[in-house]
């Protein structure tokens, strides 16, 4: 239930990086309830996973592309080693105040369901609901030949197994920075005596992340279920998201066909740039947490 506008007479300390005028049009826009977020990358990079993309835009590193997992034994095995030497720190991170926020917003009742680009599980962490994986999650693998799915956990107590002593050959810098779909960087040499994980059931060595991958398509059902939950919005409001791909785009450019207001939140230029009713190029850090203490003021 929207709680109504609420006055806008909050100002932030004269160092702030927030622009005061975009800022009071964000806080018009969700106070009246009916939000719908569509969130990226950035909600993440606070809690240790960066983002493919700089605030300029550009790819910083190349992503696994979902027909070279598919069509390459090797590009598995290369994969399940990186993800095996970087999930526990990628399943260590934790939700930031970006993420809190979100899920407070909820509970003020302005916000309603997340869509989420990401696919950390970090906003279910943090208390919110509703929210629609648009690119599936990390914490499920698929077999590809049969469809049984099994626990991410899992999967990381079999590669234990079947790989002694792996973790601890790798040299204290062979392996890099974790990366947003888990893996890390580990050198070619290592991986070839990595052995890959094959399903129980079939015994198949088509296991793959419950994620999308670049090139890979999203199921239509969840898109036409996306669509929807932004048809129903008030606003939407796009956080921690460049736009750069069209699936997180084609839902601004249907919001903005149907007259939704759109308010971004993001550091750096976006492909909407000049779309948006309002755009912030701000840390998610610096605005959720004040919006949602004024909202919860109001």
């Amino acid at each position: 239930m929207s709680r109504g506008p609420v006055p806008l007479d909050q100002t932030l300390p004269p160092d702030s990086a927030v622009d005061e005028e975009g800022y009071a049009v964000l806080r018009r826009l969700v106070s009246r309830g009916g939000v719908v977020a569509l969130t990226g990358a950035g909600m993440s990079t606070a809690s240790g996973i960066p983002d493919y993309r700089g605030p300029d835009g550009q790819r910083r590193v190349q992503p696994m592309q979902h027909a070279e997992f598919v069509g390459s034994a090797q590009a598995r095995q290369r994969y399940w080693a990186r993800s095996f030497a970087g999930w526990d720190r990628f399943n260590a991170a934790r939700p930031n105040p970006a993420h809190h926020a979100v899920a407070q917003l909820q509970q003020l009742g302005v916000l309603g369901p997340v869509v989420t680009q990401n696919v950390d599980g970090l906003h279910q962490r943090a208390g919110a609901d509703q929210v629609l994986e648009l690119h599936g999650s990390l914490d499920r693998v698929t077999c590809l030949d049969c469809g049984e799915q099994v626990a991410r956990v899992a999967v990381q107590e079999w590669l234990e197994a079947a790989n002694p002593g792996f973790l601890a050959r790798l040299d204290s810098g062979s392996a890099g920075q974790v990366r947003p779909d888990g893996d890390v960087v580990v050198a070619d040499d290592a991986v070839a005596s990595f052995r890959a994980p094959r399903c129980l059931v079939c015994g198949g060595d088509s296991l793959k992340p419950d994620v999308v991958f670049f090139g890979g398509s999203v199921p239509r059902p969840v898109v036409d279920r996306a669509f929807a939950t932004v048809e129903s919005a008030s606003t939407l409001l796009v956080l921690g998201s460049s736009l750069r791909v069209m699936s997180g785009y084609r839902f601004v450019r249907r919001a903005t066909r149907l007259g939704i207001p759109v308010a971004v939140v993001t550091r750096g230029e976006t492909r909407a740039d000049g779309e948006p009713t309002v755009q912030l190029d701000s840390l998610l850090g610096d605005v959720l947490p004040r919006l949602v203490a004024d909202l919860a003021g109001a």
